[in-house]
């Protein structure tokens, strides 16, 4: 696509330069292959995952159980050097399981004082696992910590470490036993990521593999520090005119009050709001890096339209009632840009 007259929404407005982005590219490349090697097929997920992650933000994994969205996300902290903790979702899952709490201690000289201890929110890479089968307190314990990159106890804010990545698996809504997730939450996670069955040819290998007497480990290829800087070069990557007015026009329409769209002023009870442009404009950077292209287009707009929108609209009873989903109104929104 053409990049002039570009768009810059940060204070760097230096483009990367080609050797930047040639060495990047390369190494996530490595990436790619190193988690091929133990994640079968699923490309299209792994890729959702690394945008996510080039963008700085936060992933929600749906799907049934038994897709690898445990072994994915614990292979993804092996191969990027990330330090990542895994935190089991349960109904009685306390908010001070996750953040830490402070405890009373006695000194030898016999004063007693408070000391914080860590909770597993203290990493750069946390595995909410299942996270809609915890109540929803539980949940918005993370909501803190997932904007702020921080925590506050006894009034005292614990800054995360950097980067700080939250990858929450989740089962479907229609299953036994969970919850769903609060809308303030949801609006965190940069991209929803649906997670499918593989398909045969990646089934067969996969059966083959892991079955047998050995299977391959997974081996670090970047380092947290390179992450953060491949972050900060997304950044700077321009963003044409075209590729932000499609964006504006994509999510603006998506939303009831505003829109001239008659289907979604009927069906939609809630829509988009301004994170979802943000979230929109740096992944169809880190899209555009992950491909090795300079700059993003309309094309990557559309292909991370769903992904970033479904989880930040809600259809009203009637729409509901009548069998739409949001994926048939996304792909209505999506024509208007196309």
């Amino acid at each position: 696509m053409s990049i002039s007259n570009p768009v810059e929404t940060t204070s760097d407005t230096s483009a990367p330069l080609p050797e930047e982005l040639d060495a990047l590219v390369e190494r996530l490349k490595a990436v790619r292959l190193g988690i091929g090697q133990v994640i079968f097929g699923q490309e299209q997920v792994v890729d959702e995952t690394l945008i996510t992650l080039l963008a700085g933000g936060h992933a929600l994994l749906i799907g049934v159980p038994g897709l690898a969205k445990t072994r994915l996300v614990e292979t993804l902290g092996t191969v990027l050097g990330l330090e990542d903790k895994r935190v089991q979702f349960t109904p009685d899952l306390m908010p001070a399981d996750i953040i830490g709490s402070e405890v009373l201690e006695e000194a030898e000289s016999g004063n007693r004082l408070f000391r914080f201890i860590n909770g597993p929110v203290f990493c750069q890479l946390l595995m909410a696992d299942e996270i809609n089968r915890a109540s929803p307190r539980t949940q918005s314990a993370l909501l803190q910590a997932m904007q702020e990159k921080n925590v506050s106890v006894a009034g005292t804010r614990h800054e995360l470490p950097a980067p700080f990545h939250v990858l929450a698996t989740q089962n479907p809504l229609e299953q036994e036993g969970t919850y769903p997730l609060p809308e303030a939450q949801l609006d965190r996670f940069l991209i929803q990521i649906d997670v499918s069955y593989p398909s045969l040819e990646a089934e067969r290998r996969m059966l083959i593999v892991t079955t047998g007497t050995s299977e391959s480990d997974p081996e670090e290829v970047m380092s947290a520090e390179e992450l953060m800087s491949a972050q900060r070069l997304v950044r700077r990557i321009p963003v044409g005119t075209s590729v932000v007015e499609a964006i504006l026009e994509l999510v603006r329409a998506g939303r009831p009050e505003i829109t001239d769209m008659e289907d979604v002023r009927r069906d939609v009870a809630w829509g988009p709001g301004p994170r979802a442009s943000q979230a929109l404009m740096l992944a169809v950077r880190a899209r555009a890096l992950l491909d090795g292209r300079v700059a993003p287009s309309v094309d990557d707009v559309v292909a991370l339209a769903a992904p970033t929108l479904r989880h930040r609209m809600a259809l009203n009873f009637a729409a509901r009632a009548d069998g739409t989903t949001i994926s048939e109104v996304v792909e209505r929104l999506v024509a208007r840009v196309t």
